[in-house]
C-alpha cells in the first residue's frame, strides 16, 4: 500500500505549509557522525533562524538513541541551556546508531472574544478540556515531529524502519554521503513509502549567506528523492507531509514532520 497526500479543505490553513514557510528550524547536530572507535559523543538540540546557531533550547523528551543491535545505547549528562539543550551518547559497539527526538503532541485552534488562540499538549483529551467556554471555530489536530541524526562505528550497518509517523529509510547511508554524489532517501509514512512528500534541504552556515541555498525535492510514488550534495558540510534536511488519519475522533488531521541533520564529506 502507498499512501497519497490528504487534500481536505478543513486542513488547509494548518497542514499544507511547506518546510521553507516554516521560520524556526528545529535540528539536532552531533559533534561527530562518523568515528573509527567506540567513544562518546555529543549532541545539541536548538530551534533558530539560522540553521545551527543556537537560540532557543529544544526539550529532551522523547529521546532515543538506538544501537546497531537495536538496543537503546546509554545518555548522559541531559543539559537544557537557555540557548540550547545538550547530551552525550555513547557508541559502544561497531555500527550506526539512530539518534531521534519524537514527540507527539496535539494542537487546539480556537477564536475566543474575537482574538485567535491556540494550545499544545501531549493528551488530546486534557488539551480539550482547557478550552475556556465560549470558544469559537475551534479545531485540533494531531502533530508528530521526528528530529533525528546518524553516527557510526567503523563500518556501517543498516536501519530498521521505525513504522511511526514520517520518517527516512535510507538507501544512501547517511554517514556514507560525499560532495558531488547524489544520495537516494525514501521517506515512510507509519512504515509505507509516502508519495508527495516537501522536502527543503540547507547547508549550515545559512547566518552568513544572502540565499540559503536551498535545495528542494517532492517524494515519487515510490517515496523516494534523489539529491546531490554540492559542497561538504552539515546540512539539514525538513520535510512534511499531511492526512487525515489523526488518532483521536475530534482532530481533523495531521501534521507530519520529520527534520534531519547531514554530513557530506569531501571526496
Amino acid at each position: 500500500m502507498k499512501i497519497t497526500p490528504f487534500a481536505g479543505t478543513a486542513l488547509a490553513a494548518l497542514l499544507t505549509l511547506s518546510p521553507a514557510a516554516q521560520a524556526h528550524k528545529l535540528w539536532l547536530l552531533p559533534s561527530h557522525t562518523v568515528v573509527s572507535e567506540a567513544q562518546w559523543i555529543t549532541v545539541d538540540a536548538s530551534v533558530s533562524n539560522d540553521i545551527f546557531d543556537v537560540d532557543r533550547p529544544f526539550p529532551l523528551e522523547g529521546l532515543s538513541v538506538t544501537g546497531p543491535d537495536g538496543k537503546e545505547a546509554p545518555v548522559d549528562h541531559r543539559f537544557e541551556g537557555h540557548r540550547r539543550s545538550s547530551f552525550d551518547a555513547e557508541l559502544s559497539e561497531e555500527g550506526s546508531y539512530r539518534i531521534t527526538l519524537f514527540r507527539p503532541m496535539y494542537m487546539a485552534f480556537y477564536q475566543l472574544d474575537g482574538e485567535r488562540h491556540r494550545r499544545r499538549g501531549d493528551s488530546a483529551e486534557a488539551l480539550l478540556r482547557e478550552i475556556p467556554e465560549g470558544a469559537e471555530e475551534m479545531r485540533l489536530s494531531e502533530v508528530m515531529n521526528r528530529l533525528e541524526t546518524f553516527a557510526t562505528v567503523g563500518a556501517p550497518s543498516e536501519f530498521k524502519p521505525v513504522g511511526k509517523g514520517l520518517e527516512l529509510q535510507p538507501v544512501t547511508h547517511p554517514n556514507d554521503l560525499y560532495a558531488g554524489e547524489t544520495a537516494l532517501f525514501r521517506f515512510l509514512v507509519d512504515g509505507e513509502p509516502a508519495a508527495g512528500v516537501e522536502v527543503e534541504v540547507v547547508p549550515g552556515g545559512s547566518r552568513y549567506r544572502d540565499n540559503h541555498g536551498a535545495l528542494t525535492a517532492t517524494s515519487d510514488d515510490n517515496g523516494e528523492i534523489k539529491l546531490q550534495w554540492p559542497q561538504a558540510g552539515r546540512y539539514h534536511l525538513e520535510a512534511a507531509y499531511s492526512d487525515d488519519r489523526a488518532a483521536h475522533p475530534k482532530a481533523d488531521g495531521r501534521r507530519l514532520q520529520y527534520m534531519g541533520t547531514f554530513e557530506v564529506l569531501p571526496l
